[in-house]
């Protein structure tokens, strides 16, 4: 049976065995497959937003730790009928449709409303369309994951970044893919592969002069403890989709499918504030703990970063046009 004819009999099936069962009143499960844990901002707005909110039709059971399906096979697993929700990446979606690359990009999501805003404007629609008939998935929502940031050793007095010139020179340890690495040269600095594990010695014996992570790493992994300033580029605006079975989508009321929509929509905006506050509350603790953290000259380091990727091997599959649809949605 091809794809195409196995995708059809799934949903003809699932329609049929959910007009029995919900007529009666029973529930339908709504497996969540991520690889996040229990106490990941996403995983909580989503126990505590979306599944209150469609529990008189549907049980929301989430899974763990990519305890039920492998990571980066949950799309595949929602395809083949075997899952019907994941919290799914642009990179992982760019995978199957090599457009979806445009919003792992540097500097293509400005802040948490801009993602908002991008992903409910028409110029999403061939983008949802096409992974809703080619992959059996719907994208309901956006969530905000982050800000990626410039964290220096040297101090403002020795580097100031204002633009990307002022990075010229400066070591700045990315992770290894070629994706990452062209990122770092973008943004003007000397991109440094290097595993995650290494990066606070490095810091510490001057073996590199910084690393890009969001505010809540440089915490986490203590990098503050060696550090003397972020710079708040932005670089990159990171974001997951709430992803679920479009067999399953086609199989509930257009009621039920209005409230599965505001549930995902309400669960992702209370990651996002949760999100945003957060990082908030970080940029005092490390100011607290003597760093100087301020924001640079973002005008001048999205112009940059977008003249290095036109004409790039990395920007060879976005449509065209859609960069321009973009930036104009942002401030």
């Amino acid at each position: 049976m091809t794809l195409t004819l196995k995708r059809a009999a799934l949903a003809l099936m699932t329609t049929a065995i959910l007009a029995g069962p919900l007529a009666a009143q029973d529930k339908i499960t709504l497996r969540m497959s991520t690889p996040a844990s229990e106490t990941d901002q996403r995983s909580v707005a989503l126990a505590e937003v979306f599944g209150p909110a469609v529990s008189e039709f549907a049980t929301y059971e989430p899974h763990y730790n990519a305890s039920l399906i492998a990571q980066n096979s949950e799309l595949e697993a929602i395809s083949s009928g075997d899952l019907e929700m994941s919290i799914a990446s642009a990179q992982e979606l760019a995978q199957f449709f090599p457009e979806f690359s445009i919003f792992t990009a540097g500097y293509v999501h400005q802040d948490a409303a801009h993602q908002v805003a991008v992903f409910n404007d028409a110029l999403m629609d061939p983008f949802k369309q096409k992974v809703e008939d080619e992959l059996g998935v719907k994208l309901l929502s956006v969530m905000y994951l982050g800000r990626r940031h410039v964290n220096l050793r040297q101090c403002r007095d020795e580097v100031d970044v204002q633009t990307p010139e002022d990075l010229a020179g400066i070591n700045l340890r990315m992770p290894g893919t070629d994706a990452w690495q062209f990122l770092g040269k973008a943004l003007g600095a000397n991109p440094t592969p290097m595993a995650f594990t290494e990066i606070y010695t490095a810091l510490q014996t001057g073996s590199v002069d910084g690393q890009d992570n969001p505010l809540p790493t440089v915490v986490d992994a203590k990098f503050y403890e060696v550090t003397c300033q972020v710079a708040l580029t932005s670089h990159l605006v990171d974001l997951n989709y709430i992803a679920l079975s479009k067999a399953v989508w086609d199989g509930l009321t257009p009621e039920q499918q209005a409230t599965v929509q505001e549930a995902a929509d309400a669960a992702a905006e209370s990651g996002r504030e949760k999100q945003l506050a957060k990082e908030e509350e970080l940029v005092a603790f490390l100011t607290e703990n003597g760093l100087e953290v301020y924001e640079p000259d973002l005008a001048a380091f999205r112009a940059h970063v977008q003249e290095q990727y036109q004409g790039s091997e990395f920007a060879a599959s976005w449509p065209e046009g859609v960069l321009e649809q973009i930036n104009a949605l942002g401030n």
